[in-house]
């Protein structure tokens, strides 16, 4: 029985040793860890965020009829270029009943009125002239005279008074019956007119469609807008962990989806002073101002994208962020520097500005410097050092 023990027991002492030594055979054939290396390189570096939104004209006219009705012609269409005057459509005048019945009334009571002070004014006229022909013989006083003057110029003002307010009332009618009427001129139109010049961005209504006259009480029908799209503007919205880092005047790179490899540029013109809450987070909305965009049509209400250039360093030594280092107690940068075959040296780096992928190197390197991979991947084939 002891017997059979101390063989067992032989037996894994040799299985374990022969276990260790494949392993140390296995672990000395295993290729040891090479590092590669990367070198600085010349380059611009810019610090953005980005806001979406939208281009839309930077004004945008809408044209409203001064007077309700129903179209009775669209003279334009969506796309084309109009000036200021151009006639964009007419409106046919429904007349209320109870408005037109009450103007018909009013002309007759100033017809009435008419003619009474036409038959008082020949009354006094005939006893103006009598009473200078006695005047002038001598037979009543100066006084009596002018009290008898004086009658006859008033009756003669009420009887021109009495003239205007039947055309008045006449004028009065024909608006509500036509929309129009002679002697206003442009005040009261059936034809309606492009107030700028520009592009027709959209016609709301259809003939046949019933219009309401901008009012204080209404703010009208909207019958056509107009734009001048020459002057767009980028309008857009930012969270509000990047509100803070923006400001007025800072450039901008706008991308438009549906207009490929171009960039425009903008200045940021506008920034809401109070956030909007959104799909619970709180948007800011801006806006800027597209510098040029020569012969390029863009279309009012495409998506597009805004680069808030936030900072900016041109044609700097830069390396990747991944390749620095920092000190476990300084907390201070630094990269490892090739000297020989798989040698290296620590040297610290003063830093600059940084876009998440690669940060500019103030002091500490040079362009002919191989920087060590600190982090690279173990395990994985070595290829060779890249530059």
């Amino acid at each position: 029985m002891k017997r059979t023990r101390t063989v067992i027991i032989l037996i894994l002492i040799v299985v374990a040793f022969t276990t260790a030594l494949v392993y140390l055979w296995k672990k000395n054939q295993e290729d040891p860890v090479t590092y590669t290396s990367e070198s600085p390189s010349e380059r611009d570096i810019v610090v953005q965020t980005v806001a979406t939104g939208s281009i839309v004209p930077k004004e945008e006219i809408l044209i409203k009829p001064n007077i309700s009705g129903v179209i009775e012609e669209v003279f334009i269409e969506a796309g084309e270029y109009v000036k200021s005057g151009d006639l964009i459509a007419k409106i046919r005048v429904i007349p209320n009943v109870s408005s037109l019945t009450s103007a018909k009334n009013n002309i007759a009571s100033n017809q009435t009125a008419l003619r009474t002070a036409e038959i008082n004014f020949q009354t006094q006229k005939a006893s103006y002239e009598r009473q200078k022909a006695l005047f002038e013989k001598g037979v009543i006083s100066a006084n009596d005279f002018e009290a008898i003057s004086n009658t006859y110029l008033q009756a003669k003002q009420n009887v021109e008074q009495s003239r205007i307010s039947l055309t008045s009332a006449r004028q009065n009618y024909d608006i509500i019956k036509t929309g129009t009427t002679s002697g206003l001129g442009s005040i009261a139109q059936t034809q309606v007119r492009a107030t700028v010049s520009g592009m027709v961005l959209d016609i709301p209504v259809k003939e046949g469609n019933q219009v309401i006259e901008a009012n204080n009480f209404n703010e009208g029908t909207s019958i056509a807008s107009l734009a001048d799209v020459k002057k767009m503007i980028f309008e857009g919205k930012v969270d509000e962990s990047e509100v803070g880092k923006i400001k007025e005047g800072l450039p901008l790179e706008i991308t438009i989806g549906a207009i490929e490899n171009k960039k425009f540029d903008a200045i940021l013109d506008y920034i809401a002073p109070k956030g909007v809450e959104e799909n619970g987070a709180i948007q800011f909305e801006i806006k800027g101002s597209l510098k040029q965009i020569d012969s390029t049509f863009i279309r009012a209400g495409l998506s597009a994208n805004a680069s808030i250039i936030l900072d900016k360093a041109e044609k700097v030594l830069a390396i990747k962020e991944a390749l620095v280092q920092y000190d476990s107690k300084t907390k201070e940068p630094f990269v490892e520097i090739e000297v020989g075959d798989q040698k290296f040296k620590r040297k610290d780096v003063e830093l600059g500005i940084s876009d998440g992928i690669f940060v500019e190197v103030k002091n500490g390197i040079s362009e002919d410097d191989k920087i060590k991979v600190w982090n690279q991947l173990q395990g994985m084939p070595n290829y060779g050092r890249g530059n």
